[in-house]
């Protein structure tokens, strides 16, 4: 006990003279590069061409098998989407079993089975291995493309197209893949709603027929499993596999512009601005460049410590985080430089990306930075190794680029000896700031105008496409009011609108594959009851009495703050927009958008208690289209997306019968199986107790 005592208290003593020696106004100085040994791993190739890396692990009684296919990026042209649905459907039944049962021996041997458009991985625990490759052949060699499983994701597929398009980080990137690469390179097509329409299983089976081939196959396998046990068993299991030709098509490289330009996509009821900067370039796996290309942008925006990150968020407080990268690819890669900023630090944001990418040009880096930068590189690529499965990856990536064999032995080794005139050689090569697209998604209304400083501002909409707002500018004369008058005239008019005592509207929806009914009351003096049912129970109920309103959630109520029970209160009353100047509600005429290649008008709408939320109203029919609110939750900011579509008269008046509700990821689709107007309703519906 004395001798414990003895080296705890000189543990504790040690302890507070090393605190009190440390100077913790500077961040410590990178050690040296650690001696790093790189596991080994054996490999062998199949008559059939597919080539086998084998790791073995016994740390854990489990393995892996992870098939890799290595063909060039494809046009899908009319047809995109099909690609990854094909993928897909690999993993939803075989000629012998059926996505169910398929799932059930997966589950029962604790396995997991995962596909995608190039390749399947699988994983078990080693007891199990024949068992595993038995189900991950049966996958590879017998998919049975059923139709009901190509209905159900093409339908899942479609609903998250539908919630991308009020995404702006979606929006974002298939706007920077359209300008980076254009529409006529696989990089830059984008697949959408329309495109999925166009699909069938026979697009699928095309696909896999003739791209899943073994002479462009790489099996890795990790695990507790003996190279000899391994070859044993992959002959056994995929000797069988017909080899066959690939095509192997060329594409142009795309060019960076000629002059920088900011690209803007409106977004009327957005707060915030997506931004990124970016351009292609050529930079390919392998060559000498990427190493050092690594190490210029961690300085720049690689991690909490770059240059990006202290300037835009340390210092100037824009953004919770700035990021950069510069990657490599085989056909063509690209730099770029992004934030999520407040609408009004958009172009102050955007400035001070530029100072940073031409400073870095100009200057180079600092000594420290560097020292810095190969720490963390150093560090990341050490725990990488104590992944199995990265040396796997290792052997497989010098294969497929034909990198020397010691490539990745060398690596920490080329790191060192990168210095700093190699920065700035490659901040001269790949860093850009006259020659990138500014892009922007955020609202026009807010940002275009101090945009205009940085290169001239195009419109483009959320599939990429350059249009002229001008083109549809609001008519001389309109105002707000005429815009509400013209969409309650289209439902019907004000006199029969104003004879509807009661409503009760009955939906069927769709969430997540789960069937659910919607029952919405309304009643005069502002009552109203929205009740969400899930296999016939009550899931959640919104309750108003006119002057109060309650959220109950599982049978819980929850306490709502005044704001939201106004907007509840108001947004679910009968035809609320006949009572907007009665209740003190303003509504300004924002200008002009486009839905569905439908003219709308956008209108922001402003409460009393200063809640806000923006309506899209049809030029041409004057119906409303959709409803946009930005949603504050602890995971950010949200937002909430109601389409109305598919009006149907009922009584003389125009009510939607499909709709789409969008927040985040979550989407809700459903459509109006009965409308009643002025029936009987019960008066306890009412009751906010």
């Amino acid at each position: 006990m004395r001798k414990y005592l003895s080296l705890l208290y000189f543990s504790l003593f040690v302890t507070t003279i090393s605190q009190a020696q440390v100077d913790r106004s500077k961040a410590p100085a990178p050690g040296p590069a650690p001696e790093i040994k790189i596991g080994e791993y054996q490999s062998f190739t199949l008559p059939n061409g597919l080539k086998v890396f084998v790791v073995e692990n016994d740390k854990l009684p489990s393995v892996s098998f992870s098939l890799t296919l290595d063909r060039e990026p494809i046009m899908e042209g009319d047809k995109a989407g099909y690609v990854a649905i094909a993928g897909l459907m690999l993993a939803h039944g075989t000629t012998s079993r059926s996505k169910a049962q398929l799932d059930e021996e997966i589950d029962f041997i604790g396995a997991s089975l995962n596909t995608s458009p190039t390749g399947i991985f699988a994983s078990s625990l080693s007891r199990h291995k024949e068992k595993l490759l038995e189900l991950m052949t049966d996958v590879l060699f017998n998919p049975a493309f059923p139709p009901d499983e190509f209905d159900k994701i093409v339908k899942q597929t479609k609903s998250a197209l539908a919630a991308n398009k009020e995404d702006p980080g979606a929006i974002m990137s298939d706007v920077r893949s359209v300008l980076l690469y254009g529409k006529d390179h696989p990089y830059g097509e984008l697949t959408t709603e329309s495109t999925v329409d166009n699909l069938t299983v026979d697009d699928c089976k095309t696909y896999y027929q003739k791209y899943f081939k073994p002479n462009i196959g790489y099996l890795a396998v990790v695990g507790d499993i003996s190279f000899n046990q391994s070859k044993t068993l992959i002959t056994k299991y995929f000797g069988g596999w017909q080899k066959g030709a690939v095509d192997k098509p060329a594409y142009e490289i795309p060019n960076p512009p000629d002059q920088t330009f900011v690209a803007l996509v409106d977004r009327p009821g957005a707060v915030q601005s997506v931004l990124s900067i970016t351009y292609p370039v050529v930079l390919k796996p392998g060559e000498p460049d990427v190493i050092r290309a690594r190490l210029l942008n961690q300085i720049l925006g690689g991690s909490f410590s770059s240059r990006l990150m202290q300037n835009l968020r340390e210092d100037k407080g824009y953004t919770y985080g700035a990021r950069s990268s510069l990657s490599s690819d085989e056909l063509v890669g690209s730099f770029a430089a992004s934030a999520n900023v407040r609408n009004e630090v958009t172009d102050s944001a955007v400035h001070e990306f530029l100072y940073e990418l031409k400073k870095m040009r100009d200057d180079g880096a600092q000594e420290q930075e560097l020292k810095s930068a190969k720490a963390y590189i150093i560090g990341s690529f050490a725990r990488s190794l104590e992944q199995p499965q990265t040396i796997a990856n290792f052997a497989i990536n010098t294969a497929r680029y034909n990198l020397p064999e010691d490539y990745y032995q060398n690596y920490l080794k080329n790191l060192e000896m990168v210095t700093i005139d190699d920065i700035r050689s490659m901040a001269e090569k790949y860093i850009k700031p006259d020659n990138a697209y500014i892009i922007a998604v955020g609202k026009a209304q807010d940002i275009a105008e101090k945009l205009e400083r940085f290169g001239r501002v195009k419109y483009y909409n959320i599939y990429g496409e350059h249009y002229d707002p001008t083109q549809a500018k609001l008519p001389d004369g309109l105002t707000a009011a005429q815009v509400i008058d013209n969409y309650i005239m289209a439902l019907g008019g004000k006199d029969n609108l104003a004879k509807v005592n009661t409503l009760k509207t009955t939906m069927k929806a769709t969430a997540m594959g789960q069937e659910m009914e919607i029952i919405d009351i309304r009643a005069k003096g502002m009552r109203s009851r929205k009740e969400l049912l899930a296999g016939g129970n009550p899931f959640s109920q919104a309750i108003s009495n006119g002057e109060d309103a309650v959220v109950i959630q599982m049978g819980q109520k929850s306490t709502l703050d005044e704001k939201t029970k106004e907007e509840q209160i108001i947004t679910n009353a009968l035809f609320p927009e006949l009572q907007y100047e009665k209740l003190g509600v303003t509504i300004n005429l924002a200008g002009t958008d486009k839905i569905e290649g439908n003219d709308v008008y956008t209108l922001e709408v402003t409460l009393p208690s200063g809640g806000k939320f923006t309506e899209y109203f049809d030029a041409r029919s004057g119906l409303k289209l959709r409803y946009v609110k930005t949603l504050e939750t602890p995971q950010g900011s949200l937002t909430q997306t109601i389409d109305f579509a598919d009006y149907k008269e009922v009584e003389g008046i125009l009510f939607p019968h499909s709709f789409s509700q969008r927040v985040g990821p979550q989407n809700i689709t459903g459509v109006v199986s009965n409308v009643e107007v002025n029936g009987d309703v019960d008066e306890n519906a009412f009751k906010v107790e």
